[in-house]
């Protein structure tokens, strides 16, 4: 690319990096002054859409007032920006030679380098710098692909890695404003304000042009981007029809088992390896999820059908075609989805009488913690059958407790010897559960 078509971009596009009017607070960029001064390079990955590029310029702007570091060290560059699609490997030399014709920064450079995925060979660019220059590096990418085989292998080392998602409840909260002490929960009149709020976050989900606007059509443009511009395009794949299709499926089947031979029969493939290349490519570009089922045989845990949760409960409410008022498996994705933003693993888990438990969380420490999920315990049954599946697995693993997760009840109850803490999601979403604490109930 010409040099100066390269100037013009980066003044333009640093311009509108160091405004952060109007932007929504990140909890990944807590911290933020601090990952300027590690040596790694910083590997922001997340679903197109989701912020990686405002959590790049909180992180700037935590960089230029606490640690004082002078703007005309800063180099931002877009690569979604269509005025680059021309730009190659060998041009991102020319692009170092420009920012440090127009800006002579002095001292350590601080290298903003967004959607970079974009360019083939960047990881190589990326290496040199580490080595031979003194300047600390942030990259964003949409695609998981960037943290494996031949990219990571030229990293080994070298990144640190922040999976950035969607907003959650607690951002959601930051979003308009609304904070809370630690005993507000106690106070009915801030629960009755909490559930309408929840009840606006179960209907945009999390995606903060969506939440901003309060416009949800704009989610079925970003299915549509990632189907097309991160799979198709990328992939080069020719039957788009069934690739849409089979996205249409799972966004309508949010949490149920998935049978590869009856997705081919329903939908029409020719073979299970289609449907495995496919899914395989929507949890790359992190649109969907699967979750296995537990089992300490790791073979089980691969032949056992998996369940899919998508990125955003909102976005699998406004692509499907789940017709249904039941809220249940909004209430599913979030809760599955929230797991994931704390950096646990997790599992479903059934036992032999078919009684099965959302969610098995296994922890760093090695951990397991049992939850279920139902949006209304609107009956006996449906209680008995939520608390029997509990103790089961409780059982099962040797647990004292278990959470049940629900769209406002909040109890407790002790069932064979098992707790069984009964929590409002709001609340839940609003803790920190990484290491299985109590809830604090209202009566306590």
């Amino acid at each position: 690319m010409n040099k100066q078509n390269i100037i013009e971009l980066l003044l333009y596009q640093k311009e509108k990096a160091l405004n952060t009017k109007g932007i929504f607070r990140r909890r990944a960029a807590a911290g933020a002054a601090a990952f300027g001064r590690q040596k790694e390079i910083h590997v922001l990955t997340g679903i197109r859409r989701c912020g990686k590029s405002t959590l790049l310029r909180l992180i700037i702007k935590a960089l230029l007032e606490k640690e004082k570091v002078s703007p005309a060290n800063i180099l931002y560059c877009n690569f979604e920006d269509e005025r680059l699609e021309a730009f190659e490997s060998r041009d991102f030399q020319t692009l170092h030679e420009a920012f440090r014709q127009i800006e002579k920064p002095e001292g350590k450079l601080y290298f903003f380098l967004d959607e970079i995925q974009n360019v083939p060979g960047w990881q190589k660019w990326l290496s040199r710098l580490y080595e031979f220059e003194n300047v600390k590096i942030f990259v964003t990418g949409s695609n998981a692909t960037m943290l494996s085989g031949e990219i990571a292998s030229a990293l080994t080392g070298r990144s640190r890695h922040l999976r950035l998602f969607p907003l959650s409840f607690r951002e959601f909260l930051d979003a308009r404003n609304v904070s809370l002490a630690e005993n507000d929960f106690l106070r009915p009149e801030v629960r009755v304000g909490i559930n309408r709020q929840f009840a606006d976050y179960v209907a945009s989900g999390g995606f903060p042009e969506a939440v901003k606007t309060g416009d949800r059509s704009i989610l079925q443009d970003y299915f549509r981007d990632i189907v097309y511009r991160d799979i198709v395009a990328r992939y080069r794949l020719r039957n788009i029809r069934q690739l849409k299709e089979l996205a249409l499926f799972l966004a309508t089947n949010i949490g149920c088992r998935l049978s590869l031979n009856k997705l081919r029969t329903a939908l029409g493939f020719k073979s299970l390896e289609s449907i495995r290349n496919y899914i395989g490519y929507f949890e790359e570009t992190y649109l969907f999820h699967q979750v296995p089922l537990f089992d300490y045989s790791v073979k089980k845990q691969v032949y056992n059908p998996k369940k899919l949760y998508c990125i955003d409960h909102g976005m699998a409410a406004e692509v499907g075609f789940n017709f249904s008022t039941d809220s249940g498996w909004h209430l599913e994705n979030m809760v599955c989805i929230e797991l994931l933003r704390r950096g646990l693993d997790v599992y479903y888990w059934k036992d032999s009488r078919g009684r099965e438990v959302d969610f098995i969380i296994r922890h760093p420490r090695g951990l397991l913690e049992a939850v279920q999920v139902c949006w209304q315990l609107e009956s006996e049954v449906t209680f008995q059958r939520e608390i029997e599946a509990l103790v089961s697995a409780a059982k099962r693993f040797n647990l004292k407790k278990a959470t049940l997760v629900t769209a406002d009840t909040w109890d407790r109850e002790d069932a064979g010897g098992v707790l069984i803490d009964i929590v409002p999601a709001w609340k839940w979403l609003l803790e920190d559960n990484r290491e299985g604490k109590h809830h604090v109930h209202p009566s306590v």
